[in-house]
C-alpha cells in the first residue's frame, strides 16, 4: 500500500521566485534600497519568511526589523500567485499519486497561510491531507519534528521527503524517513549529500518512491 509524500513547496512543485522577488523587491524600494535578480533571490530562500528578509536586508548592508518582516508578509500574502506556477507536470502527477492511493502532503517553511493560498490559487490545495507551513508548529524543518508532525496531521504511517534544500535532507534523516532530492529546485546540486535518492523532474519522483517504500 502507498504511504505518504512530505513534500516542500518552493522549488520543489511550485516556482514561486517571480513573486518572492515581486515583494522583496517592493519591500526594498519602500526602504531606498536597490533590489535584487532572480538568482540572487533564489540563493536566498529555503529558511522562511524571517530568514529571507533578514538575508535581504543584510545584503544592502541593514539589518531586518519586525516591521520589514510584517511589510513583506502583508505585501507577499496580498498576491502569492500572481507569477508563480507549478512545475511541469505537477498537478497531473499529484492527481495521479492521489489516485493510485498516496496521501500527499505539504511541509514547508513559509508561513502556513500563504502557502494555502498559494495552492488554492493554483487549483492544488484540495490534493493535500496535511499542509504544515513554517509558523504551524513549534519547529520547522532542519527540525525533523516539523516532518513528523505534518505527518501526523496528514494520517500518519510510512512516508517518503521530497525536497530541493538541505533543510529536506537534514529534517528527512533526522526523523529517519527517505528523501528525495529534487534536482530541478533551488538548491545546488550538493545540497542532495545524505539524500536516498535525487530526482531529475517531478515525473520521476513516483516511481522513486515506490521503490523507497519498497
Amino acid at each position: 500500500m502507498p504511504g505518504t509524500l512530505l513534500l516542500d513547496l518552493d522549488g520543489t512543485l511550485i516556482d514561486s521566485v517571480p513573486d518572492l522577488l515581486g515583494s522583496a523587491n517592493r519591500l526594498m524600494a519602500a526602504r531606498g534600497l536597490a533590489g535584487f535578480n532572480a538568482a540572487e533571490l533564489t540563493a536566498m530562500i529555503g529558511d522562511g519568511v524571517p530568514a529571507l528578509v533578514r538575508r535581504a536586508m543584510a545584503a544592502r548592508g541593514r539589518t531586518a526589523g519586525a516591521g520589514d518582516i510584517e511589510a513583506f508578509l502583508a505585501d507577499y500574502g496580498a498576491h502569492p500567485a500572481a507569477q508563480s506556477r507549478p512545475y511541469p507536470g505537477v498537478p497531473q502527477i499529484l492527481a495521479g499519486l492521489r489516485e493510485a492511493g498516496w496521501r500527499l502532503a505539504v511541509c514547508t517553511n513559509k508561513p502556513e497561510a500563504p502557502a494555502r493560498r498559494l495552492l488554492e490559487a493554483l487549483g492544488l490545495l484540495h490534493l493535500f491531507a496535511a499542509v504544515g507551513g513554517g509558523d504551524s508548529f513549534p519547529m520547522r524543518k532542519p527540525d525533523p519534528g516539523h516532518l513528523m508532525a505534518t505527518l501526523a496531521a496528514a494520517g500518519g504511517g510510512r512516508a517518503v521527503v521530497v525536497g530541493d534544500h538541505r533543510n529536506d535532507v537534514l529534517a528527512a534523516r533526522g526523523a529517519g524517513l527517505p528523501c528525495i532530492f529534487a534536482l530541478w529546485g533551488y538548491g545546488p546540486a550538493d545540497m542532495a549529500e545524505g539524500a536516498a535518492a535525487s530526482a531529475a523532474s517531478f515525473a520521476e519522483v513516483p516511481a522513486i518512491a515506490a521503490q523507497l517504500l519498497g
